[in-house]
């Protein structure tokens, strides 16, 4: 394929690689949010109130916190604290690690960290599901959130394997025993801010009350660095699985610094939706297939 050919040559020639992924990233590497996934650990929730996959779950107005954070750390453990199923992100890192690169992304999973990238080499733009933040908020602070996430989900009834996946109990047939779960949390778990007192929060980017904490902004600054210390260099702007629900933030600005830069080249990769604009088509590679698929014919 014409298009793979040019890529592996761009990778290879390439001063600088400037890697952009979406959520498609990790729904390639097994993260699905709906299907037998969703089912094995959200069946009790889903039978109650009729939503179909987490995201749905993340924004249902639960009646009481207990509840609130009976479903959030289930879905913060195991898209979070576990790590997916696929090579994907590993298969990434082989086919970059002897290049100068960075990474931008609005996932907030975890998963580049846990494949061995560089965190100083990191720009996770929209939060965290690790990170909790005053709702207020009343301070630009963020808490990691793990050690009270573990105590939710053992006592909802939920074991943790060996290697740290989550356990549901089971009937026979190997199906999840929902009767054995609980849908609530003990009060005393509930999360509340250290400072005013008021209910915590995931750091997410939902609404302006997201918080840039310091971390963050450290993050921008290094990514803003690197921009600016590559710009005459031959740059690739790789492009990973990036949709069209926040294309500011990575897209646009590929796009934009693609048809600035003297000698960089956009590649963009994505099931169905590879595209490229007119003005840096020339410019541009474009894959349509699954990401996992096209880097593992990368690799080899």
């Amino acid at each position: 394929m014409e298009q793979m050919i040019r890529l592996k040559q761009e990778i290879s020639q390439a001063d600088a690689i400037v890697i952009g992924a979406g959520a498609g990233l990790s729904t390639s590497a097994g993260f699905e949010y709906s299907g037998e996934r969703f089912r094995k650990y959200f069946g009790d929730f889903s039978e109650k109130y009729q939503f179909k996959d987490m995201y749905a779950g993340g924004f249902y107005p639960y009646k009481t916190l207990e509840e609130n954070w009976a479903f959030w750390s289930r879905y913060i453990y195991i898209n979070r604290y576990e790590k997916v199923p696929k090579t994907v992100y590993e298969d990434l890192l082989e086919l970059v690690k002897e290049k100068d690169c960075f990474v931008i992304t609005t996932n907030v999973d975890h998963q580049f960290q846990k494949a061995g990238f560089d965190k100083e080499r990191l720009f996770f733009t929209q939060g965290d599901y690790g990170l909790w933040q005053c709702s207020k908020p009343c301070h630009k602070r963020t808490y990691v959130n793990k050690e009270k996430i573990v105590k939710m989900v053992l006592a909802q009834g939920f074991g943790i394997g060996e290697h740290g996946e989550l356990l549901p109990p089971l009937k026979e047939n190997g199906e999840t025993d929902f009767d054995r779960l609980r849908m609530t949390i003990p009060s005393e778990l509930v999360p509340y801010c250290p400072v005013c007192g008021e209910p915590m929060s995931m750091n997410l980017r939902a609404d302006d009350t997201f918080v840039e904490d310091e971390g963050w902004h450290q993050a921008a600054d290094r990514y803003a660095d690197f921009l600016r210390s590559h710009r005459d260099q031959k740059v690739l702007f790789l492009e990973l699985a990036v949709g069209y629900n926040t294309p500011g933030i990575i897209k646009y600005n590929f796009w934009r610094m693609t048809n600035e830069w003297p000698d960089a080249t956009y590649a963009c990769l994505n099931l169905d939706e590879a595209y490229a604009p007119e003005q840096i088509r020339e410019k541009s590679i474009c894959i349509n297939a699954d990401i996992g698929e096209i880097l593992k014919e990368l690799k080899g």
